[in-house]
């Protein structure tokens, strides 16, 4: 279960004034374990900082955040999983390579074409391709995703997963969190 406990989140005004002004105010939220959660709201809402307070990329200026009862200092130690607004490309890097490192493992050739075709990507396309600026927004969006899902993590956050990918895979990729949600869900 992740619960926020009264967070609050404020930055300093740009003018130099030891004003702050205030993104997330007190804000409390229990979100219990296999559930299915988006949140949504106008640009400029907070909801990547709410992303990044999670992440622990940005710190709280008040406020708690448990996982399962405990604070979520260490957050890979703890099993979160995050996709950025904007993935970070590395050059020189294949993505069977990067698909091996999330998992923490070397992964056979199939689950690297299944973790691919997840996300709507053809892996004979792909394992052999490095993820650099010849990549689409989109693809290197689908490529982060799939190292989230290599890595089976308790927790995902995903910052924006439909920027930059077309509708026909972006709804593809809902079912696949659909899917991924029904499946960590159903009792064993």
């Amino acid at each position: 279960m992740l619960e926020l406990k009264n967070l609050t989140f404020e930055v300093p005004l740009a003018d130099g004034s030891k004003e702050t002004k205030r993104i997330i105010d007190d804000l409390s939220l229990t979100i219990p374990d296999g559930r299915f959660t988006v949140i949504t709201g106008p640009n400029g809402g907070g909801k990547s900082t709410l992303a990044k307070l999670i992440m622990g990329v940005e710190r709280a200026t008040s406020g708690q955040i448990l996982l399962d009862g405990e604070s979520i200092s260490e957050r890979a130690k703890k099993g979160i999983g995050y996709g950025f607004q904007q993935p970070a490309r590395f050059k020189g890097m294949k993505v069977k390579k990067l698909l091996d490192i999330a998992a923490g493992k070397k992964l056979p050739m199939l689950a690297c074409n299944e973790y691919l075709a997840k996300v709507g990507l053809c892996s004979a396309s792909y394992l052999t391709r490095e993820v650099d600026k010849n990549l689409s927004g989109g693809e290197v969006k689908r490529i982060e995703i799939a190292t989230i899902l290599a890595r089976d993590p308790k927790l995902a956050i995903y910052d924006e997963p439909e920027a930059g990918i077309d509708l026909w895979s972006f709804d593809r990729l809902t079912e696949t969190f659909r899917d991924i949600h029904e499946a960590t869900a159903a009792p064993s």
